[in-house]
């Protein structure tokens, strides 16, 4: 899978998340890709950033491994494939990529 974004790194991360905690890409619920974040995506995209639905599908994927996880896998805080660390202060903007 590619991970969309301005300056991407190796990992997924963008010029505007770019730690070493920052390899997490969300899909857009229209455009159905996966973004570093929703600043990349609304850079790159005639549209807006969709969130998508927490229970449905695999709206999440690791920029370490390239596995697609489960909202309830990315909650866990660290991939379950390969352990990759995920940021803990994402919590503080999930109402922008997810939905219930």
């Amino acid at each position: 899978m590619k991970i969309f974004g301005q300056d991407i790194g190796p990992t997924g991360t963008c010029r505007h998340y770019h730690s070493d905690v920052d390899v997490v890409a969300l899909r857009c619920e229209k455009c159905q890709q996966y973004f570093a974040c929703y600043q990349c995506h609304d850079a790159m995209r005639k549209h807006a950033f969709q969130p998508a639905a927490r229970q449905v599908g695999r709206p999440v994927l690791c920029g370490v491994c390239h596995k697609t996880l489960t909202y309830a896998e990315y909650k866990e805080t660290a991939c379950p494939y390969c352990g990759a660390a995920f940021n803990p202060n994402c919590v503080l903007h999930q109402d922008r990529y997810f939905q219930d």
